[in-house]
């Protein structure tokens, strides 16, 4: 669990949907000062898909790795 958590907290993509999460907060921030519903809508958005998309991105990456241990692991019941 532990080692879970420090291999995300080194990932690129974590970093960048972080990235992406506080730029989201901060169009959504500036929205709704300047009373533009449309960019403050935008923000949110922007913020919901930015964590979508870091979720399918570790979706991916980690069905790959069981495809791949799979693999190995019927190679080495073969020989």
């Amino acid at each position: 669990m532990k080692k879970d958590i420090l291999k995300n907290l080194t990932s690129r993509k974590f970093w960048i949907c972080v990235a992406a999460f506080l730029g989201s907060v901060a169009a959504s921030i500036s929205g709704i000062a300047t009373g533009n519903q449309t960019i403050a809508t935008i923000g949110v958005i922007a913020g919901v898909l930015s964590a979508a998309i870091y979720a399918a991105a570790e979706a991916y990456v980690d069905a790959k790795a069981v495809n791949a241990q799979e693999a190995d692991n019927e190679s080495e019941k073969s020989t």
